[in-house]
């Protein structure tokens, strides 16, 4: 991990931002005008460029940022090698249409900061472009219904992948199982599934995301979508049943209770 940054006499938490994208570059040239622009700036930001034929390269070029080349197409692996390539203490997650706003990453590193090793943090999205009545849907049933029912699932909120950060400690533990060479699975549902007992997601509603309202433009692409999501999860359930990562989370939680109870009582 690089050294802290300091911010005038006091070390600070270093954070990078991974951007997968792929033929995004004119969305891909305003995101990272809004991450030039942020009050706490990026240490690193680094963009994943998924085999685009466009002018992404140009753009990271221009705008000075890191890109890394990943050939095989499918934004989980892409954002996998990213997070991998990452050196900071925090790891930022957003996608070319994301507009994060000035304060976006200062709320970012107020809350991971000073929190456990490992915690993540996830926030809503606000839907630009397209129909208000499209975009009131997309905000309302899609991403609340996303929150909601596989929150109810895994017993945790799960983090949107527009708009996430995690402690470089999460990665070091779930990095090496999130699946990298499947092309059609969600990665934030990936990351969600993949959170141990011992980790803590945080939702924060004051965190909001900016992001494009084009996956719901027509109902082939809301329901590509859908099928991407039940495809991550046929993938999760394989490796771990969904009960059992439950009764998993029970029985840490129980135990931890006890152990805290017991101190209590000693003390």
């Amino acid at each position: 991990m690089s050294a802290p940054a300091t911010h005038g006499d006091r070390a600070a938490v270093t954070i990078a931002v991974v951007i997968p994208s792929r033929n995004d570059a004119p969305m891909l040239a305003v995101c990272l005008a809004h991450l030039a622009a942020q009050t706490r700036p990026a240490d690193q930001i680094i963009v994943v460029d998924n085999a685009s034929t466009d002018d992404t390269a140009a753009v990271c070029a221009a705008a000075g940022v890191r890109r890394i080349y990943w050939p095989e197409v499918g934004v989980a692996g892409a954002s996998a090698c990213g997070f991998d390539a990452a050196d900071a203490d925090i790891l930022a997650r957003i996608d070319a249409d994301s507009r994060p706003a000035q304060d976006w990453l200062a709320l970012v590193e107020s809350t991971l900061g000073d929190a456990p090793a490992l915690t993540l943090l996830t926030g809503p999205g606000d839907f630009y472009g397209g129909r208000r009545a499209v975009r009131w849907l997309g905000r309302t049933l899609y991403l609340g219904g996303y929150f909601h029912a596989v929150g109810f699932l895994l017993g945790h909120p799960p983090v949107f992948g527009s708009n996430y950060a995690m402690t470089a400690d999460v990665w070091a533990r779930i990095g090496p199982a999130v699946g990298r060479d499947v092309p059609g699975i969600h990665d934030d549902l990936d990351v969600s599934y993949l959170v141990r007992p011992d980790m803590e997601v945080r939702f924060d509603p004051t965190l909001r995301m900016p992001v494009s309202a084009r996956p719901f433009r027509t109902w082939g692409a809301l329901g590509q979508r859908l099928g991407k999501a039940w495809l991550t999860f046929r993938h999760e359930f394989r490796a771990e049943k969904p009960l059992r990562r439950r009764l998993a989370r029970r029985e840490w939680a129980r135990s931890h209770r006890d152990h805290r109870d017991h101190r209590v009582h000693r003390a």
